[in-house]
């Protein structure tokens, strides 16, 4: 069956939006030592989605991960999850919302050790419920209005507005004129998409920094029938629960609690029955050598 010139036009809005954030995810990936996962082949993982497994197993699709220590051939921990979408009326903008929670919750769930950034970048119309709903649930929200990728579109000479009732044939001019444009213009018409929320933007990317540079304040273990201790590093926390006695007390140790406090007020605890699963968790603060991005 042949593609609906509608379709194809709403196709080509989503390619305009990742076209215009993409770079900008990468040159945010050189300058901090991370790998950028996206669509495309990569010997560590099947296929050509960017495809990520949960605790239980599922798999997830994804628009883009950036994780420290990843290569092509080794996937990395996950630093940030980032997803796109182009919605263009009000009654997919919430059920689009919660696909995105579904697809990035279980992954936040299974690598909370090591505390992810979760982003959504949309466009199109989406309720103020819809954007509310992804903020509370910790999701950082950059937003392009359906009139303003219309009006990017229309400095570029197409007409991007259209409803329901709107006939394949003006879909067709649509699509006519934006496949007809050279390469440099395309690349123009996603950078206009940029400069016309710029403030949103860079709030964007600063609260992606702000997660990945984030550095650790200190580690409280506490042994539950002992004194917390209050450590600065992560070998300083792993010595501490290597040295413990925990035969020491009138009663056995119960668990091991931990948390790992940010200078951004972000805090990951994990509780856990042995030394070896505490030390196990800890690790995964340890710093990692810098990504070879290929």
């Amino acid at each position: 069956m042949a593609e609906s010139p509608a379709h194809r036009f709403g196709q080509i809005i989503g390619e305009v939006l990742e076209a215009a954030i993409e770079p900008l995810l990468a040159e945010f990936a050189q300058k901090h030592s991370l790998y950028l996962d996206k669509k495309g082949e990569r010997p560590c993982r099947p296929g050509k989605k960017c495809s990520w497994l949960d605790r239980n197993g599922n798999k997830h699709d994804l628009d883009y991960v950036l994780e420290r220590g990843g290569t092509r051939t080794k996937l990395g921990i996950p630093a940030a999850f980032i997803e796109t979408a182009w919605r263009r009326y009000t009654k997919h903008s919430r059920n689009k919302a919660q696909e995105i929670q579904g697809a990035i919750g279980p992954l936040v769930e299974t690598y909370k050790s090591a505390g992810p950034f979760t982003g959504v970048i949309l466009a199109g119309v989406f309720t103020k419920g819809a954007l509310t709903q992804l903020e509370s649930l910790g999701f950082t929200v950059l937003y392009f209005p359906y009139e303003t990728v219309v009006a990017v579109f229309g400095e570029f000479g197409i007409d991007a507005a259209f409803n329901e009732k709107t006939p394949d044939a003006d879909f067709q001019e649509k699509v006519d004129a934006y496949e007809a444009m050279p390469a440099y213009q395309r690349s123009a018409l996603a950078r206009g998409l940029l400069e016309a929320h710029q403030d949103g933007v860079t709030r964007f990317m600063a609260s992606l920094e702000k997660v990945v540079l984030r550095q650790i304040e200190r580690i409280i273990v506490l042994p539950l029938h002992g004194t917390s201790a209050e450590l600065t590093t992560v070998d300083d926390a792993i010595k501490f629960i290597n040295d413990y006695n925990d035969k020491t007390g009138n009663a056995p140790l119960e668990r091991y609690e931990i948390q790992v406090r940010y200078n951004n007020g972000n805090v990951i605890e994990g509780k856990f029955k042995d030394k070896a699963s505490a030390v196990e968790f800890l690790r995964a603060y340890q710093p990692l050598p810098p990504a070879k991005l290929k």
